[in-house]
């Protein structure tokens, strides 16, 4: 159960887009006769992706530097193939590449929205109005809230504003102590659940850590409320920590796994370790790149399908060229 309301998000990102400028004003630059904007702002109607997207621009916001924002530093091969941003085709786009490769059936039913709608949304041959949108995108990937604040700052989203706070605090947090990533999913697997409750230093003996790191690690988590003491064990209560707005705890937690992976291949721990040096043409390093993340997407998909949970396991994938050229900085 998603813990926003989105139609009354809906109601403050339009108010947000608004301004100081009169609601009467404010419907007339959007191109409207009647006061449409406190329609909107009621709650009594509300205005579709592309509307809502031609608002943004009306707004004087930048529409792509906005959702490029919400993407930080990931390409994405829909924004090249839309020039207009404002459209329903690119609002199709936008909630395609949301949805990923999640079923469209998984969607409706996360969502609690109709399947056949959702359907007709992705295929672009009809839009969904706001609110509807961000139950979508919160379904399909659980980053409504960073969406919202990459066009206006969280203060002016009094409903959603605790939420990212807590989502700052994580994000910070996670470069704070990293071995919480590896904890969480520790929380999760079978041994761990046949305990008849919490053990200290099990967490510790089975990810071969310092008993202080797993204390510590547990008291942030349920200091910020990412795990909860049910039936005398702790459980993960929230999702992942998305790291894509912040560019560089995202290097540091690459460099802290790699550096793990480093600390066992002196220890002579178990595990796959190859690294191959080598020289390629540009045209094949593309394709060895392009097999490196239809790789990592294969590896995702069984993840995401893999039960029961026995091991905790880190996939440490390296690619890149050791004499880059100048289009690659």
């Amino acid at each position: 159960m998603s813990e926003v309301d989105t139609h009354l998000l809906a109601r403050e990102f339009l108010v947000a887009l608004r301004g100081k400028r009169s609601q009467v004003a404010w419907s007339r630059r959007l191109g409207y006769r009647s006061n449409v904007a406190y329609t909107w702002e009621a709650g009594r109607r509300f205005p579709t992706v592309a509307e809502t997207f031609r608002a943004v621009q009306r707004s004087g916001l930048d529409l792509r530097s906005c959702i490029e924002g919400f993407y930080g530093h990931e390409r994405r091969d829909w924004l090249d193939e839309h020039e207009d941003l404002a459209t329903p085709q690119a609002a199709a786009a936008l909630m395609r590449d949301l949805k990923g490769r999640t079923s469209t059936t998984d969607v409706a039913r996360r969502s609690g929205l109709s399947r056949y709608s959702v359907t007709r949304w992705l295929a672009g041959q009809t839009q969904p109005r706001l609110p509807d949108f961000f139950t979508l995108m919160d379904s399909a990937s659980l980053r409504l809230v960073d969406f919202v604040t990459s066009f206006v700052g969280p203060e002016q989203l009094p409903s959603v504003e605790r939420v990212y706070q807590r989502l700052e605090a994580r994000r910070q947090g996670a470069g704070r102590f990293p071995w919480t990533q590896a904890i969480l999913r520790a929380l999760e697997v079978a041994d761990y659940l046949a305990l008849p409750e919490h053990r200290p230093g099990w967490i510790a003996e089975r990810l071969a850590i310092p008993l202080e790191e797993e204390r510590s690690c547990l008291e942030y988590l349920e200091l910020t409320g990412q795990i909860e003491l049910v039936g005398g064990r702790f459980r993960p209560a929230t999702s992942a920590v998305d790291t894509r707005l912040a560019p560089s705890l995202g290097r540091q937690l690459k460099s802290h796994w790699a550096n793990v992976g480093v600390d066992r291949i002196d220890d002579g721990a178990p595990g796959q370790f190859s690294y191959n040096v080598f020289t390629c043409s540009a045209e094949d390093f593309e394709r060895i790149r392009e097999l490196h993340l239809a790789y990592y997407r294969a590896l995702r998909q069984i993840v995401a399908g893999s039960h029961p949970e026995e091991h905790v396991v880190v996939a440490n994938i390296q690619l890149f060229k050791l004499d880059p050229t100048e289009g690659d900085r």
